[in-house]
């Protein structure tokens, strides 16, 4: 039994809990250590739809093995990242296509 950590995501089913009959991705924030049930936690975290994107924040009450690990969250400022702007007085790279 592992806990998630913050920045994991995972597949909550059933198998989680009952009230996860339609499953869900989640991002993980913060994994609580209040006193629970044995093999039982609490999670902090966000729902994600299916482009990883937050759609909702959501505390869930969850049993450890019954959580799949799908893996790292991207990181949205690489999807989101700008290009740095241009210095005055300096020109931009340009590529150079080549006829072959």
């Amino acid at each position: 039994m592992v806990l998630p950590r913050s920045g994991d995501v995972i597949h909550v089913t059933k198998a989680a809990s009952v009230q996860f009959a339609s499953p869900l991705l989640f991002r993980v924030i913060r994994v609580h250590d209040w006193p629970t049930y044995e093999g039982w936690v609490w999670l902090d975290g966000y729902e994600l739809n299916s482009a990883g994107d937050a759609v909702e924040r959501r505390s869930i009450f969850v049993q450890v093995n019954g959580l799949r690990p799908v893996g790292k969250a991207p990181d949205p400022r690489a999807r989101n990242a700008r290009q740095p702007a241009a210095r005055p007085g300096v020109m931009p790279a340009r590529t150079v296509r080549t006829n072959r």
